[in-house]
C-alpha cells in the first residue's frame, strides 16, 4: 500500500513522465533508427551516430559555435551580472530577491517580438540609423546579421537567468560575518576574496550553468539578429527534423548535445553544497 506522500506525488509523477520522460525516450528510439525513416522501435543501427563522427561532417563546427557563444554569454553576463546583484542586495538587503524580479518582467513578451525589436532599431534607415542622419552624422555603423550581434542578442536575451540566481547568492551571505571581518581589519578586496566570493559562489554557479544550458539551445537569435551568417547547432537540429525529413539524424544530434549538457550539469552540482542553499545546515 502506497504511503500518503507517494500517493499525493502520482499526479506529478504521471505528468513528469508524460511530458518529460516519454520525449526523451522517443528521441532516444529515433536515434537508433534507420536513417531518413521513421522505423522507430523496429530498427537499430548506429548508422545515426556514424554520420555525426564522420571527420567530413560540419556538424561539429555550429556545436563549437554554439559553446562558443554560450561560454562568452556567460562570461560576458558574470561581469555585468554581478555588479547589478551586488547593489541591489546592497541597496534593497533582504528585498534584492523580489527586487530582481523586475528584471524578469522583459520576459513576459516574446523572445521573437523583442529581437525584431532590435532588428527595427539597428536596421539601415531604422530607429538608430535615421536618427544618427537626422543628427548631421552619415549613419549607424552596420552590426546586423554578424556574429557580435548574435553575441549581444544572446547576451541581452539571458541576462535574468543570470541576475536573479546571482542576487540569491549574495543574499546568502551574512552581513554580519562581513562586518566583523571588517571590524578586525579585513581590507576590502580580502572580504570580497574570501568571505564573499566563496559564500555567494553556489548561486553564481547556477546562475552560470542555467545561462550556459539555455545559451547553447538559442536558435532566435543567430536567426533573427544574426541573419544566420552562423549555424549553430540547434539550427542544424531544427533543419533535420524539418527540411530534411531525416528525424533519426536530428534525434542522434539531439542525443549527443543533451548528454554534454547533463553531464556539465551534474559536475556542476556535484561542486554545489546544495543542503547548505537550501537551508538545511
Amino acid at each position: 500500500m502506497l504511503s500518503l506522500g507517494a500517493r499525493c506525488a502520482l499526479p506529478v509523477a504521471a505528468l513528469l513522465g508524460v511530458g518529460f520522460l516519454a520525449p526523451l525516450v522517443a528521441i532516444l528510439a529515433y536515434a537508433f533508427a534507420t536513417p531518413r525513416s521513421f522505423d522507430v522501435f523496429t530498427s537499430f543501427t548506429l548508422e545515426n551516430f556514424a554520420g555525426l563522427f564522420d571527420p567530413a561532417n560540419t556538424v561539429w563546427v555550429s556545436f563549437v559555435w554554439s559553446c562558443g557563444f554560450a561560454l562568452l554569454t556567460v562570461a560576458i553576463l558574470a561581469v555585468i551580472a554581478y555588479p547589478i546583484a551586488y547593489g541591489l542586495n546592497a541597496v534593497f538587503g533582504r528585498w534584492s530577491g523580489l527586487i530582481s524580479v523586475f528584471f524578469v518582467f522583459p520576459l513576459f513578451v516574446s523572445e521573437n517580438v523583442r529581437l525584431y525589436g532590435w532588428v527595427l532599431f539597428l536596421i539601415k534607415n531604422g530607429v538608430l540609423d535615421g536618427s544618427l542622419k537626422w543628427l548631421g552624422f552619415s549613419g549607424g555603423p552596420e552590426v546586423l546579421y554578424t556574429p557580435g550581434i548574435t553575441l549581444f542578442g544572446m547576451v541581452y536575451t539571458y541576462l535574468p537567468f543570470m541576475l536573479f540566481p546571482m542576487t540569491l547568492g549574495l543574499a546568502l551571505v551574512p552581513r554580519d560575518l562581513v562586518d566583523a571581518a571588517r571590524d578586525l581589519g579585513a581590507g576590502r578586496l580580502f572580504i570580497w576574496r574570501e568571505i564573499e566570493l566563496p559564500l555567494a559562489m553556489p548561486g553564481i554557479m547556477i546562475g552560470m550553468l542555467l545561462t550556459f544550458v539555455l545559451a547553447i539551445g538559442a536558435t532566435a537569435e543567430a536567426k533573427i539578429l544574426g541573419g544566420q551568417s552562423i549555424i549553430v547547432i540547434s539550427h542544424d537540429i531544427e533543419i533535420a527534423f524539418t527540411y530534411s525529413q531525416n528525424w533519426p539524424l536530428g534525434s542522434a544530434m539531439s542525443v549527443v548535445v543533451t548528454l554534454f549538457i547533463g553531464a556539465l550539469t551534474l559536475f556542476a552540482l556535484s561542486k554545489l553544497d546544495l543542503d547548505r542553499m537550501l537551508g538545511r545546515r
